[in-house]
């Protein structure tokens, strides 16, 4: 699906209000009126500021700092826009299709209310963000970089893009928040795994909710030496880019720290599809455990390939993420006893109330339990909502700032927040393990979850992240 075929009618939300052109929403401003006096003592000349006041159809809170990025200009009448760029074709296409559908959950639930945003007080309203209405659209990247910069950059010049969000590839995501940074365009990170993203590729404008694979290791290797043992040679299949090159380090650092020997990393690129001569050689490792860091469709095209030449049945298989959709595809039989994270699982609504209702509203929805790239992103959406209520604008560094801030706000994941240093998400780690057949309640039940690791306990010490963030303003 291109940019320029979808219909971008079906999947807005049209918005209203009953606003003057005088007032905003519930801004620390509301209803204050405008006079050429205290425009020109903020600096403004009498012709500029005589233009300012003659420009109704602006937020008040416009007049109170420079234009940057898409501000003010996208934040004019009843509603903001926000674009979502996501892959809907591609090896990470049903990953990105799950994104698309919590993406659109959480403009719903912004727009109209929900037993989620009810339990988060900035919130409770539910008449979109500070009284605007959420209009978005969608655009595939392909799991291109080139392709997804193309679609966001459309996104901020042809419709005042107040704030981005999608993601999955981790090349992708590092792509967006760096064009985030310099369009002064907050993006919210929907997937991205790669260290390199709150760390040497850190930006001011991008926020990242998924664990990092630092972190996803940190919580996995403990795990992995008390039900696997220790003592164990691993060989690993990883995708050529910084998403596999980040959990590869990671899962030597932290598996090679409880007593594991790596014997082997063969390097395949993204997409692809005969994986043969990267599983003979870790056939031929001498590796107790392979260790599949490919994800999506490559995931499972690997796994299967791995199954056909024996290799399950004689090592232990660890996934260190595992893709939203991967025991579905493949199958309990397959991944039953597979050990690995993912950034939520859906029975965590049995430890926290809102996934309780996050999952209800959008299986009645969709028809499935939502996996973990579908709870990302509605949860980046309303955590950035949050912080704009909070900051009472949209103006970018006032919601950066907010969100910086070390601000908990509750979730479907429990209290959430920020840190500052590297704009990485506090929140648990879960580890998880494939089910048996036998062992399934349902369908969809297919993984245990036999440690929600703290967040605190597995975040990387900022100093080790090689994460400089930008200025602000830069």
């Amino acid at each position: 699906m291109s940019y320029e075929s979808m219909s971008y009618e079906s999947m807005s939300y049209e918005s209203t209000s009953d606003k003057s052109p005088g007032t905003v929403g519930k801004s620390g401003n509301a209803g204050r009126k405008l006079s050429r006096r205290s425009l020109m003592k903020a600096g403004l000349g009498v012709s500029a500021a005589g233009l300012l006041l003659r420009e109704t159809a602006l937020p008040v809170f416009a007049a109170e700092h420079p234009a940057l990025g898409t501000y003010p200009a996208g934040t004019k009448g009843g509603s903001i826009f926000v674009g979502g760029v996501m892959p809907i074709t591609g090896p990470y296409a049903s990953s990105g299709k799950d994104m698309q559908l919590g993406f659109e959950l959480a403009v719903e639930h912004l727009n109209n209310g929900s037993g989620v945003t009810e339990q988060i007080p900035t919130l409770k309203k539910g008449k979109g963000v500070l009284g605007k209405k959420i209009e978005f659209q969608v655009a595939d990247s392909e799991t291109k970089p080139d392709v997804a910069i193309q679609a966001a950059t459309r996104f901020i010049h042809d419709n005042n893009a107040i704030m981005l969000t999608g993601g999955i590839s981790s090349a992708v995501s590092i792509a967006m928040q760096k064009l985030g940074q310099r369009e002064h365009v907050i993006y919210m990170v929907g997937n991205s795994g790669s260290n390199d993203t709150t760390g040497k590729d850190c930006q001011r404008y991008g926020f990242r909710a998924q664990p990092s694979a630092y972190m996803a290791a940190k919580a996995l290797a403990p795990v992995l030496a008390k039900e696997l043992g220790t003592k164990l040679k691993a060989a690993y299949l990883v995708p050529d880019y910084t998403y596999g090159h980040s959990v590869y380090d990671s899962m030597k650092e932290f598996t090679e720290k409880v007593g594991w020997q790596t014997v082997g990393e063969q390097l395949a690129p993204l997409g692809t599809t005969d994986f043969s001569s990267y599983l003979l050689n870790i056939g031929n490792s001498g590796a107790d455990v392979f260790v599949n860091v490919a994800f999506g469709a490559d995931a499972v095209s690997s796994t299967k390939q791995a199954q056909q030449f024996g290799i399950l049945s004689k090592m232990k298989y660890v996934v260190p993420n595992i893709s939203q959709f991967q025991a579905k595809e493949l199958g309990a039989e397959i991944m039953g006893g597979t050990y690995g994270t993912q950034a939520w699982w859906w029975t965590e609504q049995d430890k926290y109330p809102l996934a309780k209702i996050f999952v209800a509203d959008f299986e009645k929805k969709n028809g499935y339990k939502p996996r973990w790239g579908a709870s990302e992103i509605y949860i980046q959406l309303l955590v950035w909502a949050d912080a704009v209520e909070r900051a009472g604008s949209f103006y970018p560094i006032d919601v950066v700032k907010a969100l910086e801030s070390g601000h908990k706000v509750n979730s479907i994941y429990g209290e959430v927040y920020y840190r500052a240093g590297d704009h990485q998400m506090v929140r648990p780690v879960p580890v998880v393990v494939g089910k048996k057949p036998s062992e399934m309640k349902g369908p969809e039940d297919f993984y245990r979850i036999v440690g929600l690791v703290p967040g605190e306990e597995v975040l990387p010490p900022l100093a080790e992240t090689g994460c400089k963030m930008p200025d602000i303003s830069a």
